[in-house]
């Protein structure tokens, strides 16, 4: 619940102004541009209480931790340009962060998110001010918890307005719609993590999808927790769709409708029309949905479930939401006992779907959005991404659930699982202090090749550090990402925090340095800040790096990522004042 708090009528840029808590005036989102619009200033203050209150989904009452009381939390609406403070308190046991998933944070890495890598979490009774500037950047993203399974609760729609006076790539929509899918736990899930942790093996699964937060009809005692999209014959709308799932790739489609994909991780994109989408965790996607010309006397399920190619457990369940179409005054049948159409969705593994619609998606590459990709590459990488196992705790005389009973479940980038400081990196390599928190000597290529996606080797374990690679400022990369055959090939969607990037290859089966750049997309490749690695198969990437830094990347599948398969980037700064890493913030967390 918020309201503005205007205390003057001079508004200037030497005055904070915030929203604040108020619990008579009930608002579902923070409208940034409609405050700007009335009051003329970029910029603003927004209140963010961590806090927990009960939810009740599948007849399942629990106490989880959210944003301001909100499941899914308030939708914040800004604009190209603006820069924004978001106070973040916290009155909860559980230490806390908060990532911007998406923003570039140009210059400002302090207001990035993650946990240990550029800042000390926010903890009980704390606060801190994530300020940052939306500087080249709009369309659809999101922001969530960033440490430990707490994004399981804590994550909303960070919707990004074009400048004013600058309209969409196409026709305006007659309505705007985010749709957020997450993962419902009736248990909680830092005890599934931690004892999952402590026992080596795989976590248990979700027990329901959900559409902004709500699981729909299709799941036990959740008829009345269903998302209903109310449209009107002959209009167009905007749907906005972010996975915040856990860990789970997702089908999505409209029964009886096609859309027409517009956008990717906030990057326009050339139209194209389907029927089913395909979204992974971390990846945003904007629709544009036309309604039928008249009206239908139906309704149409909109539903989704995962995209599975992994060996270990999933939740294979469905979410639903419900299209209804506005009735006219005539209609003699009530809503309730109109037809319900059921689309259909590709297998649960269906790779060759998942491969065709990924290559459909293309940048707009338009004199307005032009993508940029680096022509000339400084450093070439190539990482494998991957599971692999990790000896059980024998002081403990511990037996473990993992692969076999000596051994516990790990995940790696190039045989390195990463483990997580108890100092933030960024901190240590701003103040010059780094001697035994991190190591910048990570492999350029894997330190034993092996045959990547064929017969795995004998030996799976892992090795363990916290290895960055550094960068001079403004080098150009290219990056190969290798899934791997141990302990089963599967899709892994990668997030690289800081920057976008231009996905200039994919293919199956083990890169080929010599045949398959030749078949680079240099023209207009899909840009994006996260990208599913085929399962086994690879992605190759090219991205500029100019924003200094510490710079996270791991697999949006929460599962691994707790596992290991993460590692950082270390810009250095460049040689010019706006090529430096911005000053360190007073509030900023202590370890």
């Amino acid at each position: 619940s918020t309201i503005y708090s205007k205390t003057k009528k001079k508004y200037n840029r030497g005055r904070v102004y915030q929203l604040y808590s108020t619990p008579r005036v009930p608002r579902a989102h923070f409208n940034l541009a409609r405050i700007h619009k009335k009051w003329h200033f970029g910029f603003s203050l927004l209140l963010s209480l961590i806090k927990m209150h009960n939810v009740t989904r599948l007849c399942h009452t629990k106490s989880i931790v959210s944003v301001n009381g909100q499941f899914p939390g308030p939708k914040l609406i800004a604009r190209e340009g603006d820069q924004l403070l978001i106070k973040v308190v916290n009155h909860v046991p559980n230490n806390i962060s908060i990532h911007w998933h998406g923003i570039r944070q140009l210059r400002s890495g302090w207001a990035d998110g993650p946990a240990y890598i550029t800042q000390c979490p926010i903890q009980t009774g704390q606060s801190y001010v994530y300020n940052y500037t939306i500087t080249g950047q709009r369309g659809t993203l999101w922001y969530h918890a960033h440490i430990s399974w707490l994004r399981s609760t804590i994550y909303g729609p960070l919707i990004i307005l074009p400048k004013r006076g600058v309209p969409y790539p196409f026709a305006k929509p007659h309505k705007e719609v985010p749709m957020i899918f997450g993962e419902w736990f009736n248990a909680d899930t830092e005890a599934i993590i931690r004892q999952a942790t402590q026992t080596g093996g795989g976590p248990n699964v979700s027990d329901a999808y959900t559409i902004n937060g709500l699981p729909g009809p299709l799941y036990n005692c959740s008829a009345k927790d269903t998302f209903r999209l109310r449209v009107k014959p002959g209009k167009t709308y905007l749907l906005r769709l972010i996975n915040a799932a856990l860990n789970d790739e997702l089908f999505f489609s409209i029964a009886n409708h096609t859309v027409t994909v517009v956008e990717a991780d906030a990057i326009y994109v050339k139209p194209f029309e389907t029927d089913t989408i395909l979204i992974a965790p971390g990846q945003t996607t904007n629709l544009l949905l036309k309604t039928k010309p008249s009206y239908p006397s139906a309704s149409f399920f909109m539903t989704a479930r995962p995209y599975a190619t992994g060996q270990g457990t999933f939740d294979n369940t469905t979410v639903a939401g419900i299209l209804e179409y506005e009735q006219p005054k005539h209609a003699t049948t009530s809503i309730k006992n109109l037809k319900l159409f059921t689309p259909v969705l590709p297998a649960l593994n269906d790779t060759n779907f998942a491969t065709k619609f990924s290559n459909k998606l293309r940048s707009l590459n338009s004199k307005q959005f032009p993508a940029n990709v680096p022509l000339n590459v400084d450093r070439k990488f190539f990482f494998t991404v991957g599971l692999g196992t990790n000896p059980c705790n024998h002081k403990n005389n511990q037996t473990c659930q993992g692969p076999t009973n000596t051994t516990m479940f790990a995940a790696s980038i190039s045989n390195i699982s990463f483990t997580m400081p108890t100092k933030a990196l960024l901190q240590s390599h701003y103040s010059g202090k780094s001697n035994g928190v991190y190591s910048p000597n990570f492999p350029w290529n894997p330190i034993v090749p092996f045959n990547y996606t064929g017969t795995p080797p004998n030996n799976t374990m892992v090795s363990t550090g916290t290895n960055l690679m550094a960068l001079r400022y403004n080098t150009s990369v290219e990056l190969v990402m290798q899934d791997t055959s141990i302990l089963g090939a599967e899709s892994h969607p990668l997030h690289l925090h800081g920057f976008n990037f231009f996905v200039v290859g994919q293919g199956f089966g083990n890169f080929d340095p010599n045949k398959d750049p030749k078949n680079f997309n240099l023209v207009d490749p899909i840009e994006r800040n996260t990208i599913g690695v085929p399962s086994g198969g690879w992605a190759a990437i090219r991205f500029l790096a100019d924003n200094p830094g510490v710079w996270f990347m791991h697999c949006h599948l929460e599962v691994h990522t707790s596992w290991g398969l993460r590692m950082a980037w270390l810009v250095l700064d460049g040689d010019k004042p706006d090529q430096k890493l911005l000053p360190p913030p007073a509030d900023l967390p202590q370890c």
